[in-house]
């Protein structure tokens, strides 16, 4: 028999129980806009084209972008259409840019922990190296928001062996680096549950548009298609559907051109859908009776 992280049980979507999200809706959509800071002159970085050696002023600049322009221009646009946002935060960015987060904020926008910087991943970290890590953004965001936050998200998607037990036992509730479902499961930490919601690793604006090269204009068709499809897929069993942004990816002109059609298209069913948050997800997951929600030790049916 392989071997297995021990942390979720099989079980097969069309065998579970059945439930809504609220006023009886069947598919939630929450928005994930991704802040990120990196360290000039070394350490990891998304880059756009071939990597040069560091430093690498031409990536950092790019990336940099999105914390000058691009955050901005997709703060004006979900004010345009009124929906909200879950702000994935390097916790860096307090100290370089704090009226960025707090303009997110002020609106009312949920702040999810996204590790100090994006120049570091966890699976590179010892284990009290990892633990320092999630303290410190965890302590950086209750400091700025004056409550800490419920959900993680690894830069990088990136974990340790440890990692959920670490977030567990530093207060999460829920996480987003397992891309494993389209509805919410419950994973085995040692210090108790925690909600994996769905996040997503396959149209997510950074593996489309720079690793995959795939054309803004075709990204936006798939989120179009993907909302559809899963819309109507609701009907039998409720879903999730995560769009996943960053903010020097879809904050570019062109692509925030096309990006507004998307959003177009699905305000049109926007009575039809929960427009919503991760936090606000986990809270109604934990509001089911228990058995409801797939989780470590057995399927949904038993």
């Amino acid at each position: 028999m392989l071997k297995s992280h021990g942390r979720y049980g099989y079980s097969a979507i069309t065998e579970r129980p059945d439930y809504s999200w609220p006023d009886g809706k069947r598919l939630a959509l929450h928005f994930s806009l991704n802040v990120e800071h990196f360290v000039f002159g070394e350490g990891l970085g998304n880059d756009y084209a071939s990597p040069h050696p560091q430093p690498n002023s031409r990536s950092f600049a790019w990336r940099d972008y999105g914390n000058r322009v691009g955050a901005w221009r997709l703060l004006e646009l979900a004010n345009q259409f009124n929906f909200p946002y879950a702000l994935l935060v390097n916790t860096e960015l307090y100290d370089y840019c704090p009226e960025m987060i707090a303009a997110f904020s002020a609106r009312g926008d949920e702040i999810v922990g996204h590790g100090r910087t994006n120049s570091e991943r966890q699976a590179d970290m010892t284990l009290e190296l990892e633990r320092e890590c999630i303290q410190e953004a965890t302590q950086a965001i209750l400091k700025h928001e004056g409550k800490p936050p419920i959900g993680w998200l690894a830069p990088y998607i990136s974990q340790t062996h440890h990692s959920l037990d670490l977030l567990k036992e530093n207060g999460y509730r829920y996480m987003m680096d397992w891309p494993l479902d389209d509805q919410p499961v419950w994973f085995k930490t040692e210090h108790g549950p925690i909600l994996s919601i769905p996040y997503s690793h396959d149209l997510n604006d950074s593996i489309e548009c720079v690793s995959r090269r795939t054309p803004s204009q075709t990204f936006c068709d798939n989120l179009i298609d993907q909302f559809d499809e899963m819309l109507e897929e609701s009907v039998q069993r409720p879903l999730v559907m995560s769009i996943v942004l960053h903010s020097f990816i879809l904050g570019q002109p062109y692509r925030v051109r096309q990006f507004r059609r998307v959003i177009e298209h699905i305000m049109k069913k926007r009575d039809q859908i929960w427009l919503t948050t991760p936090g606000q997800i986990c809270a109604h997951i934990e509001s089911l009776p228990p058995g409801t929600v797939p989780s470590a030790t057995a399927s949904a049916k038993s």
